[in-house]
């Protein structure tokens, strides 16, 4: 049958070569940090025609950008704070990227129970979803019955239910969405380079120097640049430097139980009856996905978050006080994950009430953006650049062009699942990347929707360096699978070998540092024997009048 594109549109080119030419030229741009704040301005700018290079100092998505709730939501919660502009932004862009990248970003229903005595009332929930689908010029939500719920939802029974709201929002695979958008970015001619840390930027003559690490050989590159984008996410106020701090680094945390524990049609939403905070858990990647926390997260940046034992308490009692008949344990959980947001430090004493706008800083010539949503990394990116225009010499106008291009056809004989996958991962790369691809790598992963042609593909064209770049962000199989996946390490080498040309040394050393990643960031800590059986609640606690 062939064999799969050594060429195709949109990959990696080859990162010596990349690396020997990038002082060669002034860029017009250069983008620190590759998460999705990042990988939205690469794009943005070099779609105006402007020279990008963008750098990332550990692997794409690395931070909060793959450990994210995984919602393209329209911020349904910053409506009930009064935030009408940072909620309007957020539903215009949501159904901007349902239309532009369908099966990447899908529509995901979403059920909020209705109880009696609960803070949010109903009709304060219904209020605001009526100005939710005004937001998103569509009627989008329904009111059901006891008996409806339960049905939609079985075994939902939190005390006092007596119906529910219905409404829809979107999910995605963050990591994945980041990859797209850098993949667009290539195309239209940025260049995107990973394990390529900052080791100073210095302002000179009307630009800026920058000077750049290679993580995997050691060697130093100088480039020059008009401008510098700084997109490190929580690590924002350590590039700037001067001026007070800007940002409030926050932990959220999440928790992954496989889906026949709780295995729920759609999402539910409520608010945790120990803050009154709003969680949520839903079907993601054939598993169910709980989250999520938000703290303040004084640990070491450098070092990837963890979740403590409290939040994982925290997120379990909500889901057995929502389903009591579920008996959530710590021994359920799949996997976790933690990641640290950052939020723009507003001095509001509660972390959950701080506020979710972005902000964009010019601090000569050296752009700050920081915070915002997801959803809405177009236009954070459209801020950035309309500050970094003058710098650059060009004028900047705010473009309505499509982020994503159409997806390429695939083999129609192909199953329309397995279609909708890879153009959803692979948008107009996916037709000439899987031509020819065996049978046999069609096939999913079983107990995940993955197909193993995704790990060959990631290796040999989607810059990977380390195990966990596999198998955390090019796919998500040390999320789904028990103790990261370790059971299919020997096959992953076996397919993955012939394209990463590792040396046997080099294979047991990733193997290693892999189980370490896992066993560290990954998995629950220690909870002690009340994290290993159901946790009491009473009644009175969960809903006190």
């Amino acid at each position: 049958m062939g064999r799969l594109s050594d060429a195709p549109q949109g990959a990696f080119p080859p990162r010596e070569a990349t690396l020997a030419r990038l002082g060669d030229e002034v860029w017009d741009l250069v983008v620190i940090g590759g998460g999705i704040s990042g990988a939205g301005v690469a794009q943005q700018a070099a779609q105006a025609g402007w020279r990008v290079l963008l750098a990332e100092q550990r692997d794409f998505a690395w931070g909060a950008s793959s450990r994210s709730s995984k919602l393209v939501h329209g911020g349904l919660r910053y409506l009930k704070q009064g935030d009408l502009k940072t909620t309007l932004h957020a539903v215009r862009e949501r159904e901007r990227l349902l239309r532009e990248a369908p099966a990447l970003v899908r529509l995901q229903s979403f059920l909020w129970a209705d109880c009696a005595r609960r803070p949010t009332g109903r009709w304060l929930m219904q209020a605001g979803l009526m100005v939710y689908d005004r937001m998103a010029r569509q009627h989008g939500h329904h009111r059901a019955d006891l008996a409806a719920t339960q049905w939609l939802a079985p075994g939902l029974a939190p005390t006092g239910l007596r119906g529910s709201l219905v409404f829809h929002d979107a999910s995605t695979d963050d990591a994945r969405l980041v990859l797209r958008v850098l993949q667009e970015a290539r195309q239209q001619g940025a260049v995107t380079l990973n394990d390529l840390g900052v080791r100073g930027v210095r302002g000179q003559g009307g630009g800026f120097t920058v000077q750049l690490h290679d993580a995997l050989t050691g060697r130093e590159h100088t480039v020059r640049a008009r401008c510098v984008v700084n997109t490190t996410g929580a690590w924002g106020d350590r590039l700037r430097g001067a001026g007070g701090p800007l940002l409030r680094p926050l932990r959220g945390s999440h928790l992954i139980v496989p889906f026949w524990r709780l295995p729920v049609a759609q999402a539910i939403s409520f608010m945790h009856p120990a803050d009154g905070r709003p969680v949520f858990f839903y079907p993601w990647e054939g598993a169910t996905l709980i989250g999520t926390t938000d703290l303040d997260h004084g640990d070491d940046l450098d070092q990837e978050a963890r979740i403590s034992a409290a939040e994982a308490r925290y997120l379990l009692d909500a889901v057995n006080g929502q389903f009591p008949d579920a008996r959530l344990t710590a021994a359920d959980v799949l996997s976790c994950f933690s990641g640290v947001r950052p939020v723009v430090a507003d001095g509001h004493a509660q972390a959950s009430r701080a506020t979710r706008e972005h902000v964009v800083r010019d601090e000569g010539g050296l752009i700050t953006l920081a915070g915002g949503k997801l959803t809405t990394f177009r236009l954070m990116a459209q801020d950035a650049l309309a500050l970094a225009a003058r710098h650059v010499g060009r004028g900047w106008t705010a473009s309505d062009a499509p982020v994503f291009q159409p997806a390429s056809r695939l083999n129609p004989a192909l199953s329309p699942a397995v279609q909708a996958r890879l153009q959803a991962r692979y948008g107009d790369g996916a037709g000439e990347l899987c031509a020819g691809a065996p049978a046999a790598q069609l096939e999913r992963i079983a107990g995940t929707p993955t197909l193993w042609i995704e790990l060959q593909l990631a290796a040999r064209h989607e810059a990977v360096h380390h195990l966990d770049d596999l198998l955390l962000r090019r796919t998500r199989l040390g999320l789904l699978l028990p103790r990261g996946g370790e059971a299919l390490l020997d096959q992953v080498q076996a397919l993955c070998a012939p394209a990463l040309d590792w040396s046997p040394a080099r294979w047991d050393e990733e193997r290693q540092r892999y189980r370490a990643v896992i066993a560290q960031h990954y998995q629950l800590p220690d909870m002690g024997q009340t994290g290993l059986q159901p946790l009491p609640v009473k009644r009175e606690q969960l809903h006190p009048s």
